[in-house]
């Protein structure tokens, strides 16, 4: 892989630095051109460094991503693996209700993924594969209903995000919600 010039670097970092501002402030779907502007290089250098909003969006979430992924596998060697799960659950929800965009992104990748072929390296793709080994452990430990998979946890974090966005207290709402369903994806009681 060719170096990078150090201002192709500082561009880089500077419209990073722009695009979480944007998308903090207007969601997802902030104007892509206004973050060329504000950066204060053209259109054509933004699209150099991300080719798509996508590839913007999972720059963006990267680091954040990154934690909830290392904090997954951390869990993954906790002895209760119902609490493992579970912590790991909230601080997902936690950060998809308060990370302004993180949901949405979420959900945009997981059509995307349902529909044709998404990137390797997409924010979903990552937390599926980090989750896959605690909710495989629950499930073996009796801790989740039969049949319950990432997959369906993930839909249902990203649900939570979205139906808190607007709440005054969205990471107060998201977890109540998410008490909710941990009720409904548990077992019966014996």
């Amino acid at each position: 892989m060719p170096v990078q010039r150090a201002d192709a670097r500082r561009n880089y970092a500077l419209l990073l630095t722009v695009a979480k501002d944007a998308i903090a402030e207007y969601g997802p779907d902030a104007s892509l051109e206004q973050m060329a502007r504000t950066a204060g290089v053209g259109s054509a250098t933004l699209r150099r460094h991300f080719p798509s909003r996508q590839a913007l969006l999972e720059a963006v979430f990267r680091d954040q991503v990154e934690t909830l992924c290392g904090r997954a596998r951390e869990l993954t060697a906790a002895p209760d693996a119902r609490a493992a799960l579970l912590e790991w659950l909230g601080a997902l929800t936690s950060a998809a209700a308060t990370i302004r965009g993180l949901a949405i992104a979420l959900t945009r990748e997981r059509a995307a993924r349902d529909g044709a072929a998404a990137e390797e390296a997409c924010c979903s793709a990552q937390l599926t594969e980090a989750a896959d080994p605690l909710v495989r452990r629950a499930a073996d430990a009796g801790a989740l209903t039969p049949g319950v998979t990432t997959d369906d946890l993930l839909t249902l974090v990203t649900g939570i995000a979205l139906a808190s966005e607007h709440h005054p207290d969205p990471a107060a709402e998201a977890e109540r919600l998410l008490r909710l369903t941990i009720a409904g994806v548990s077992p019966p009681q014996r």
